[in-house]
C-alpha cells in the first residue's frame, strides 16, 4: 500500500507543479498516470479496494488543491480549508466513479467514461452555488498561450480533453506493455501520444503566427490605487478616494482617452444609487469628465437597495439588525459615467461562494446561521444580476463589457457579453486579499484565456495589481506590477466578430458530459455479455 500511496503523491505533485504561473506545464500530460496505475494495481491485488482507492485519490487531489490554492488562507483560513477539502472530495468522487466503472468494464471503456465524467464535473462546477472552477484542467495552459490559440474554437474544455486524452493514451500504453511485454507497441503508443501533443501545439502556433489583432484602436487608462484591503479600504471617504483616482489619472489623460477604469469596489462604503448620484463624489467625477468630454468612467462601487413595504423581497435579501421589518439587497457593482448621459450600473453576476454568496441559503441558513466570511465592510450575501450588461462608450460607440473580478474565470459567461455586442473587455478587480501569492497572478493569467476564446482586447484595473492590457492573442502587452500605485495607459483594438466559442460556448463540455453519463449508465445498468454469447 505504501507504494500505491507514493504513486498518488507523485500524481498530486505533478498536477500542482504543472499549474500556472510557476508550473512546468508539460507535466500535466502524465500527471494522472501514477494515480491511474496505483488504482489499477489495487483492483488487481485486492478484492475489497474501495476505501483504498478513495484514500489514494484523496491524497493526490488534496496535494494538488493545497499547493495550487493555499493562498485562499490569507483571506480566510476557514474558507481556505473548506475550499481545499470540498474540492478534493468532489474530485475524489469523480475518480471513484471511474474506479467502480473500471471494475466492471474494459480499460479503454473506463478511460472514456473517466474523461467524460471529469469534464462533466468541471462544467457542473461552473454553475452550481459552490462553483469553484479554478482548477479546471484547461486553465493549466494560461501561461502557454502559443499552445492553445485554438481555444477560440473549443474554449478551455478543449484543453481539458487534450490533457485527459494524452494521460489515457500513456496509461493504456503502460498497462499494455506490462501485461504483454511488447516494447515496440509501448514505444509506438508513446510516440502517438507525443504526436498528439505536438499536433495541438503546431496547430496553435500556426493560428498564433497568422492571426492579426483586429479593429480600430481606442485609448484607455487603468488605475491602480494600491489600497490595503485590510487596513485602508473601509476607512476612507468616497471623496478622498475620488480625489486620489483623479490625481492618478490626470498625468496620462488626453483628448483621445476613451475610458478610465478603477478597481472593483474602489468606492467601498455601501450607498444606494440615489445617495451616490446626490453625493459630492458624483459631482467631482462629473467635473472631471467635463474637462475631458470624450472620456467615460468605469469604476467599482458597493451598492445596496432598501425594500419598500409593498415590494416582495428576493431570495438574497438581507435584514437590518436581524429584524424582519426592514430588508435590503447588496450588490458588488460597477458604474458607467459619461458626459451628458445618465449614469448606468452593473451588478456582479458571478459571486464568490462564502464571501458574496450564501450557497443554498434556504437549506443551510436554518442549520448554520449566517456563516458568511467577513472581509471587511458589511457582511451580507449579495444579489447577482441575472444577465450581464454592456456599456457604450460615448465618443466611439464601442461597446465595453464591465467584468468584475471572479467573473473573468468563466469563459462561456464572458461569451454572453460578446453576444450582447461587447467589443472589448474591461475587468475591474481586487486581488489584494490574497497578498503576494499565486492567487492574483493566476487570476491575471486566466484573463489571457478569455482574450483568446473571444478574441477581445482586455484592459484590467486591479486594486494592488496586476493592472494590464492584453491583446486578442492573449499577450500581456503592458502591465503595472503588484503593490505599485499608479495608472497604466494603453491601446485596445476593437473586434466585433464572434468566435466559434463565443457563439457555441462550452459545447465540448456538454458533449463529453453526455458521453461520460452514457458510459457510466452502460457500465452500471447494461449487463456484460458472457464469453461465447453473440
Amino acid at each position: 500500500m505504501l507504494k500505491h500511496i507514493s504513486l498518488a503523491v507523485i500524481s498530486g505533485l505533478f498536477l500542482a507543479l504543472a499549474w500556472p504561473t510557476y508550473g512546468l506545464c508539460p507535466l500535466i500530460f502524465i500527471a494522472f498516470v501514477p494515480l491511474l496505475w496505483a488504482d489499477y494495481q489495487l483492483r488487481e491485488q485486492y478484492s475489497k479496494n474501495n476505501f483504498r482507492a478513495f484514500l489514494l485519490a484523496f491524497i493526490a487531489f488534496v496535494i494538488w488543491n493545497g499547493i495550487s490554492t493555499w493562498w485562499i488562507w490569507n483571506a480566510t483560513p476557514a474558507g481556505g480549508v473548506f475550499a481545499i477539502i470540498v474540492n478534493t472530495l468532489l474530485m475524489t468522487l469523480v475518480f471513484m466513479l471511474y474506479h467502480w466503472i473500471a471494475k466492471r468494464r474494459p480499460l479503454r471503456f473506463s478511460l472514456i467514461a473517466f474523461s467524460g465524467l471529469w469534464i462533466g464535473f468541471e462544467k457542473f462546477h461552473h454553475h452550481w452555488d459552490f462553483s469553484w472552477p479554478w482548477l479546471t484542467l484547461g486553465n493549466v495552459f494560461s501561461e502557454r498561450i502559443t499552445w492553445i490559440q485554438w481555444y477560440e474554437y473549443t474554449g478551455i474544455f478543449g484543453g481539458s480533453l487534450w490533457v485527459l486524452l494524452i494521460n489515457a493514451m500513456v496509461f493504456t500504453a503502460l498497462v499494455t506493455y506490462l501485461q504483454s511485454g511488447n516494447r515496440k507497441y509501448f514505444i509506438k503508443q508513446l510516440i502517438a501520444a507525443a504526436s498528439l501533443v505536438a499536433i495541438g501545439i503546431l496547430i496553435s502556433q500556426y493560428i498564433y503566427l497568422t492571426y492579426d489583432n483586429k479593429g480600430e484602436t481606442i485609448e484607455a487608462i487603468a488605475l491602480q490605487p494600491n489600497t490595503n484591503p485590510y487596513t485602508e479600504k473601509y476607512n476612507r471617504s468616497h471623496t478622498e478616494i475620488a480625489n486620489e483616482l483623479i490625481r492618478l489619472a490626470l498625468p496620462d489623460m488626453s483628448p483621445n482617452t476613451a475610458v478610465v477604469l478603477a478597481p472593483e469596489t474602489v468606492f467601498s462604503t455601501k450607498v444606494t444609487t440615489e445617495e451616490f448620484e446626490n453625493s459630492q463624489t458624483y459631482g467631482m467625477l462629473n467635473q472631471f469628465i467635463d474637462r475631458y468630454p470624450n472620456t467615460d468612467l468605469l469604476m467599482g462601487i458597493d451598492l445596496y437597495k432598501i425594500y419598500s413595504d409593498d415590494i416582495p423581497r428576493s431570495k438574497t435579501a438581507n435584514s437590518f439588525s436581524n429584524t424582519a421589518s426592514a430588508w435590503y439587497e447588496s450588490y458588488n457593482g460597477a458604474f458607467f459615467l459619461s458626459r451628458n448621459n445618465p449614469v448606468e450600473y452593473y451588478h456582479k453576476s458571478k459571486l464568490v461562494v462564502g464571501v458574496e454568496l450564501f450557497p443554498y441559503r434556504r437549506f443551510f441558513k436554518p442549520l448554520l446561521g449566517n456563516v458568511m466570511i467577513d472581509l471587511g465592510g458589511t457582511v451580507s450575501t449579495l444579489t447577482p444580476q441575472k444577465e450581464p450588461s454592456v456599456f457604450t462608450l460615448s465618443k466611439s460607440d464601442v461597446k465595453i463589457a464591465p467584468v468584475i473580478c471572479y467573473e473573468s474565470i468563466y469563459g462561456e459567461f464572458m461569451g454572453k457579453y460578446t453576444k450582447k455586442g461587447a467589443e472589448i473587455f474591461g475587468i475591474v478587480t481586487n486581488d489584494s486579499w490574497w497578498g503576494r501569492t499565486q492567487g492574483y497572478q493566476q487570476l491575471l493569467s486566466y484573463a489571457r484565456l478569455r482574450a483568446i476564446e473571444h478574441r477581445r482586447s482586455i484592459v484590467r484595473s486591479a486594486n494592488s495589481g496586476v493592472s494590464a492590457f492584453i491583446n486578442q492573442k492573449g499577450e500581456v502587452i503592458s502591465r503595472l506590477d503588484y503593490e505599485i500605485q499608479g495608472a497604466l495607459k494603453g491601446q485596445l483594438q476593437v473586434n466585433k466578430k464572434l468566435t466559434l466559442y463565443s457563439r457555441q460556448g462550452d459545447f465540448v463540455a456538454r458533449i463529453m458530459a453526455f458521453v461520460g453519463i452514457l458510459f457510466a449508465l452502460a457500465a452500471f445498468f447494461v449487463p456484460r455479455k458472457k464469453a461465447g454469447e453473440e
